[in-house]
């Protein structure tokens, strides 16, 4: 008789950008960042949002089935238009395991729309470099 194996979570991680939707404040950003640390503690979410005044881009971390319904909303949030997926799949090890969601800024508007262009592992190559001009906090 065929044993099944025991699922094995999987870690996930996406990366996406977007762009603060018309008529929200720049202010209500640190809004969305708040209630979005209380949340993704509860689901077991890491990640890093860094916004240039315009544009976010946004990397999180967690488990397959967390990661996905967080994806999901995302999408479907009226805070933010134009939700552009440039990375998702398993990940090895979380890459900010302190971070329920680390935030920070960036100054060059350019950096974020060039983020949009990538896809796949050059995104995440591209995030990764980009987490040494921050200061996460």
């Amino acid at each position: 008789m065929p044993t099944s194996k025991p699922i094995k979570a999987q870690l996930y991680e996406a990366i996406y950008v977007s762009t603060l939707a018309p008529g929200r404040p720049i202010s209500s950003v640190g809004d969305i960042a708040g209630k979005a640390r209380k949340a993704n503690e509860l689901q077991g979410i890491t990640g890093l949002l860094i916004f240039d005044g315009m544009r976010f881009c946004h990397q999180f971390e967690g488990m397959e089935k967390q990661a996905l319904t967080l994806l999901e909303k995302i999408r479907d949030d009226p805070r933010h238009i134009n939700v552009k997926i440039v990375h998702r799949g398993e990940l090895a090890s979380r890459r900010f395991n302190n971070f329920r969601l680390g935030y920070t800024s960036v100054v060059d508007p350019e950096v974020l729309e060039r983020m949009e262009e990538l896809q796949g592992l050059a995104a995440v190559g591209a995030f990764v470099a980009l987490l040494s001009q921050v200061d996460s906090a």
